[in-house]
């Protein structure tokens, strides 16, 4: 490990952002640690969404500042914040459904050296590339899958070739946004074994609704309602607060997480 990253991995900083009235950061103050899932939770409209975008470069907040391993980003663009390190899946799928499921992942190897995704005939002819990205696709258990089209996975192993594709980025940093939609109790347990794993390469952010992965995973919760952070701890801690059982874990089988 590098020393840029002997301290945090993410740092956010007062962040705040808002849309009119609406605090959708409200004063956030967060930090992800080398080889640490941190798990952020909360009900229907906390505003998780709008945190993984300026942590992604998405949106620019109001104030505050966000800092990746070390360095203050908070001006940069998605590009340049991928570039020093940091992946991302996504909650509504971005893959290019009428490529084949291997070619998908070579794009993905391909931007981490150029900076950006091409998407014509040379990345085929690649060897290279074809090589790294079935070694990734042989991690998550699609190489049977690599000259499907994407359009012909289900919606699980769609989900599964976003985290191929965010690893094909070798990130420092993984912010993973609800990784387990669409995956039935098989490949929830498949995914959450996988990113269990993962966790000594890099730190991960992740955004989830399924509480038993979210308990499996977390080496940290924290808890957002309404912009802000209500409460952060271990996976006790969490499970213990009186607020955060009243603000969202207690309406579980109710409400489900944005």
């Amino acid at each position: 490990m590098t020393d840029s990253l002997l301290g945090p991995l993410l740092e956010l900083q007062g962040l705040r952002k808002a849309f009119g009235a609406l605090k959708a950061s409200d004063d956030i103050d967060l930090t992800v640690l080398p080889g640490e899932i941190h798990a952020l939770i909360g009900p229907n409209g906390a505003g998780k969404s709008t945190l993984i975008a300026e942590i992604a470069g998405g949106l620019t907040p109001d104030a505050g500042q966000v800092r990746l391993f070390g360095q203050d980003v908070t001006g940069w663009s998605v590009a340049a914040r991928a570039r020093l390190g940091l992946g991302r899946t996504f909650q509504v799928s971005s893959l290019v459904m009428e490529f084949s499921v291997l070619r998908n992942v070579m794009l993905a190897v391909q931007a981490r050296s150029s900076g950006a995704f091409g998407f014509w005939a040379p990345v085929r002819r690649d060897a290279r590339l074809r090589t790294e990205a079935l070694g990734v696709l042989d991690r998550v258990g699609l190489t049977r899958r690599a000259g499907d089209p994407v359009s012909a996975l289900s919606h699980g192993e769609r989900r599964l070739l976003e985290v191929a594709m965010a690893l094909a980025l070798r990130p420092k940093l993984l912010l993973l946004d609800e990784p387990m939609a669409g995956l039935g109790p098989a490949g929830t347990r498949e995914l959450t074994a996988f990113l269990a794993g993962l966790k000594t390469e890099t730190g991960m952010l992740l955004v989830e609704h399924d509480m038993d992965a979210v308990f499996a995973l977390a080496d940290r919760i924290s808890v957002m309602v309404y912009g802000r952070i209500i409460a952060s701890g271990s996976v006790a801690e969490i499970r213990a607060s009186a607020e955060v059982r009243e603000a969202y874990l207690g309406d579980l089988h109710e409400a489900p997480s944005c």
